[in-house]
């Protein structure tokens, strides 16, 4: 929908919100974070995003994953940036569309949803100073407000003070399932597998030293475990309403099946 037509409108001029959505590997922050950014008419920034992007630049180098100080210099000469869609007022479906993201000014949208590169993302943001680096990219996109921002730790550290936080789970099996259905019929791995290396990520993500994935204390809990999708995105359509005191106008049923993000 447009600016105009969006249930923010009905805000102060001039206000422009943010809403931090964090959760574990594929819980679905994506997916929810696509149809509120359409629904409320905002920007969608997916921040994991950013980190497969680097992820992919240490891999073509040769850069060590688990070296710090290797990572760290990378950073220095690395600049990642997003071109998010947003909704065109006579196309509705141009909110459903990934952010383009562009390393080094080249666009590697295409080159960074495999495995490979998922799995090294996780591994290089363990890394405070890779983190901070990024926490200052993110803050910067952000500037302006206006969006929709999902990772890891954006309601803890990125934006802390934002007017919305939703922190999206589900049990281990379920979102391992759920990603294994979206591989597709002929998925190199089997859904055991998926799962193992989905409690893997989880484990480096929610132990780590800096910034480890844990809900903000005023986030709200967003539990998807036995909700459809269209549950869950209801849930969250009601939560960003209630926060800012709106009375929203239900966007139409999605009819997809659940597909699960970073």
């Amino acid at each position: 929908m447009s600016a105009e037509d969006s249930p923010l409108c009905a805000l102060e001029p001039g206000r422009k919100i943010i809403i931090a959505i964090d959760g574990p590997a594929g819980a679905g922050k994506s997916t929810i974070a696509r149809h509120l950014a359409r629904h409320f008419g905002l920007l969608n920034l997916e921040t994991g995003a950013m980190y497969r992007a680097f992820a992919l630049k240490a891999l073509r180098v040769g850069v060590p994953l688990d070296e710090s100080s290797g990572l760290e210099s990378l950073a220095a000469e690395t600049t990642i940036r997003l071109e998010s869609s947003k909704v065109e007022p006579d196309n509705p479906a141009s909110g459903e569309q990934e952010n383009r993201v562009f390393l080094d000014d080249e666009d590697v949208t295409g080159l960074i949803r495999n495995q490979t590169v998922t799995d090294a993302a996780s591994r290089v943001s363990v890394f405070p100073k890779v983190r901070a680096w990024m926490v200052r990219l993110q803050q910067l996109l952000a500037a302006d407000g206006g969006v929709v921002m999902e990772g890891r730790d954006i309601g803890t550290v990125v934006f802390p003070h934002a007017e919305v936080k939703i922190f999206l789970d589900a049990a281990p099996e379920v979102r391992g399932l759920r990603r294994f259905d979206q591989l597709g019929p002929t998925p190199p791995a089997q859904a055991e597998e998926v799962i193992r290396d989905l409690r893997a990520r989880d484990l480096r993500d929610r132990n780590r030293a800096d910034s480890p994935l844990k809900p903000a204390l005023d986030a709200i809990l967003l539990d998807s475990t036995d909700m459809t999708l269209k549950e869950a995105v209801e849930a969250a359509e009601g939560i960003v309403a209630a926060k800012l005191n709106l009375t929203a106008p239900r966007a139409e049923a999605q009819t997809h099946p659940y597909a699960v993000g970073s």
